[in-house]
């Protein structure tokens, strides 16, 4: 883990802390705070790796804006709204944070966006699912970046029915996450001709999916999709397996990370199709992004998300140098409307824009999990089936419910 004289990484809610030296007297400084889960399911999937790849983005901004100071901090959400807006409210009223970056758990996404929105401070969400955040609960203070439930389902629905699978069960988190998950997938189900027999929801953290699984096999269904996040996924997959499921049925995973493949073995995922914007072997620049985290991430291959950490931290930067410190720190609605005006471009994500409705246009993959033969070495777990055009992984403005939109 490396430190720097620009750059405070200072943990809250009980988490350790690394340190830098501490800023010179009357330098400008620039408060980051990373509001995440850092216990529970989703640790993996932001965590301390994802603080890291932001630090990293600070690390390599600083040198072209010298005197500039810029402190992250990071706490736990608990995947609890509640926790994660009284984190976000006391670092504004009583820490300074000029930007949130939220993640992973819509509900605290949400609830961070209208506390941003209320302090007129910047909100960027990393890992929200939900397509609310930038449709009808909008805010012009919200970006997000990395993914919503309308990119994850869009490419592994249609080619889930194009391949024979018409008749789906869902098997949903019951949160906001896992309804805009079974939403979004539900209508392009629908579009491509097929059809929705049943579905369960089930808690956040559900230990056994057996009545759930055996409900599905039941339905007469023919695919199962899973909107469930976090260690539910590889563990319904694995009880799936036991239960013989996932030789009589498809397994559709709406939404899965790599360090879900990591979790379960390539044994269990094999086959399985599923939608990221970022996977670290896509490309050159993908590699070389990769290359430079990697001392700093724990002995893990970054994911989405953390290179969602590292991407939206720097385009925040550059339009913090593009405002000027002191106006950014006067308005967070600002500063998103700068990061709208200027385009997109880094290693992990490549070139892309940010809508008035605060999401940012990205290209993304559709990616098919490799076979234990496939695989050259450890972390090397996808082979790309496809790459949807940028344009392709949003939903349509004419769409949209958010009031920025200009009609």
């Amino acid at each position: 883990m490396f430190t720097s004289r620009r750059v405070l990484l200072q943990g809250t809610a009980g988490f350790a802390a690394g340190l830098a030296m501490p800023a010179l007297a009357q330098t400008p400084t620039i408060r980051i705070g990373v509001v995440a889960a850092f216990s529970g399911i989703y640790t993996d999937l932001l965590g301390p790796a994802g603080v890291a790849c932001a630090r990293q983005a600070v690390a390599e901004f600083m040198p072209k804006m010298p005197g500039l100071n810029v402190e992250i901090m990071f706490g736990d959400h608990q995947n609890k709204a509640d926790v994660g807006a009284t984190l976000a409210r006391r670092w504004f009223d009583q820490q300074g944070v000029d930007m949130l970056i939220a993640g992973p758990n819509s509900a605290v996404g949400l609830a961070a966006a209208t506390i941003s929105r209320d302090k007129d401070k910047a909100c960027l969400g990393v890992a929200v699912t939900a397509t609310e955040f930038t449709n009808a609960l909008c805010t012009p203070n919200t970006i997000n970046w990395t993914y919503d439930g309308y990119m994850l389902s869009k490419a592994v629905a249609a080619e889930t029915v194009k391949g024979g699978g018409r008749k789906w069960y869902f098997i949903a988190t019951d949160n906001a996450f896992g309804h805009s998950l079974q939403a979004e997938t539900t209508a392009f189900v629908q579009e491509a001709g097929g059809s929705v027999v049943g579905g369960s929801r089930v808690p956040l953290g559900t230990g056994d999916f057996s009545a759930t699984l055996l409900a599905a096999r039941g339905s007469g269904a023919e695919v199962i999709g899973l909107a469930l996040g976090g260690n539910d996924l590889p563990n319904c997959i694995k009880q799936a397996q036991e239960f013989g499921i996932t030789q009589r049925m498809k397994v559709a995973a709406l939404v899965m990370f790599l360090n879900d493949i990591k979790a379960a073995g390539l044994q269990t995922m094999q086959h399985l199709l599923f939608t990221n914007s970022f996977y670290w072997d896509t490309n050159e620049q993908t590699r070389a992004f990769t290359k430079r985290v990697l001392p700093v991430m724990g002995g893990a291959y970054p994911g989405m998300v953390h290179a969602g950490c590292y991407a939206t931290t720097l385009h925040y930067l550059k339009a913090v140098a593009a405002l000027g410190v002191s106006r950014a720190k006067e308005s967070g609605a600002a500063v998103v409307a700068q990061m709208k005006k200027m385009p997109t471009q880094d290693d992990a994500f490549g070139s892309g824009t940010i809508r008035q409705d605060g999401r940012a246009v990205l290209a993304a993959y559709l990616l098919q999990v490799k076979t234990p033969a496939e695989s050259r070495q450890e972390w090397d777990y996808c082979k790309l089936v496809s790459t949807m055009a940028p344009e392709d992984t949003v939903k349509p403005l004419q769409l949209s419910a958010c009031p920025l939109v200009r009609r």
